[in-house]
């Protein structure tokens, strides 16, 4: 299906938002947002006041609401998004899932990272079981704006949160306590290289390893610079409360491995997918 260029946000928080200006420049977008004030200031999209209102206005729809809000938005979708794609970028929610809740249309799901708000993400992508190779290429274009893509078995993406989600809270996390100067060398020559054993030891080839070792740490470090913010700030912002991110630092602070890490984090992504 030929898609249009009009795509319709559901979420304006940091990754929402993220996505919804990261595509502004080459896509009408549409946003909603059940929080009016997240929307101020906001510039070069236009807001509309329901779920229903995006479906209208959108052949492609991206969920980026927060976990406690996604059933609600699913039941909003259901029956009405025919003719139409969806991509979801939540954490530890299936395809199958989403497919058994809102009809036999194509649903991509996507893990970006924190370093996707300045357009230095790693991003990957998976599709599920109605949506067409040509969907997923779609999707991916539309990604690549926000950073360096990569398309993986749905199977992979519990271990993609590990690796690339966690990632950059891992290494904000272990270079809180080093000079500003010894950054870059220590993200290029020892994170780098712990991250992409870490990725290898769960699954990954060393081509899909090497891949988002170092576009994590890229990222990460383009991220400190651009926002000018402390290593302990966005560690703060990369770590939810039971998060995959949360586990993998308290393994790191208790055993110093980053590849212990990344395994505690790539479990607690499976305990957080649960049946889904």
């Amino acid at each position: 299906m030929k898609r249009d260029t009009a795509i319709g946000v559901i979420g304006f928080g940091n990754m929402g938002s993220a996505i919804a200006l990261g595509l502004k420049d080459r896509h009408r977008v549409f946003i909603y947002e059940k929080d009016p004030a997240k929307i101020t200031g906001a510039s070069g999209v236009t807001a509309l006041g329901s779920i229903e209102d995006i479906i209208d206005a959108a052949q492609t729809i991206i969920i980026a609401v927060k976990p406690q809000d996604f059933d609600a938005v699913l039941e909003e979708l259901r029956g009405k998004v025919v003719h139409r794609m969806v991509i979801s970028i939540a954490a530890g929610i299936s395809t199958g899932y989403i497919e058994e809740n809102i009809g036999d249309v194509p649903v991509i799901r996507v893990m970006p990272n924190l370093p996707a708000s300045i357009g230095m993400g790693m991003i990957c992508l998976c599709k599920g079981r109605y949506a067409l190779e040509t969907d997923l290429a779609y999707a991916q274009k539309l990604f690549d704006r926000l950073g360096r893509t990569l398309v993986v078995e749905e199977s992979q993406m519990n271990a993609v949160t590990a690796v690339s989600g966690s990632g950059p809270g891992f290494f904000f996390g272990l270079i809180e306590d080093k000079p500003e100067g010894e950054w870059a060398v220590y993200g290029t020559n020892i994170f780098t290289p712990l991250l992409i054993e870490a990725a290898r030891e769960i699954g990954f080839s060393q081509q899909q390893a090497q891949t988002l070792a170092v576009a994590t740490t890229e990222g990460s470090l383009a991220l400190l610079r651009r926002t000018r913010l402390s290593p302990q700030e966005l560690r703060r912002r990369v770590t939810s409360k039971g998060g995959t991110t949360e586990a993998g630092l308290e393994t790191l602070a208790r055993t110093q491995s980053l590849v212990q890490a990344v395994r505690a984090a790539a479990q607690r992504a499976e305990e957080l997918a649960g049946g889904n």
